[in-house]
């Protein structure tokens, strides 16, 4: 479960949806430099371990839109941290992998 949360792009996915239900081609606009194959598996993961709504809208074609459970929601405040925690020691971290 650890890996689902804390991979690099579900943590992204899940910063993403923080401020409110994206549709996939949003969330992939978003997400700098993640591949739609990607994208679409982490959804599936975070989706399944209910993370995560999917709803589709009956159009042509499917409109898919993903939001935060109330599981999500209560876990996006600690990504959040780990996020901020990152940018803010940024230069310390690159100085350490100089080295």
């Amino acid at each position: 479960m650890l890996d689902h949360v804390t991979s690099k792009w579900a943590v992204l996915v899940l910063a993403a949806l923080d401020t409110g239900p994206l549709r996939f081609s949003a969330l992939r606009r978003r997400i700098d430099g993640v591949s739609e194959k990607m994208l679409s598996q982490t959804l599936r993961t975070l989706e399944a371990d209910g993370f995560l709504t999917r709803e589709v809208a009956p159009t042509t074609p499917p409109q898919v839109t993903y939001g935060l459970t109330t599981l999500g929601a209560d876990l996006t405040p600690h990504l959040a941290g780990l996020l901020g925690f990152i940018q803010t020691r940024l230069p310390e971290i690159e100085a350490a992998r100089s080295r």
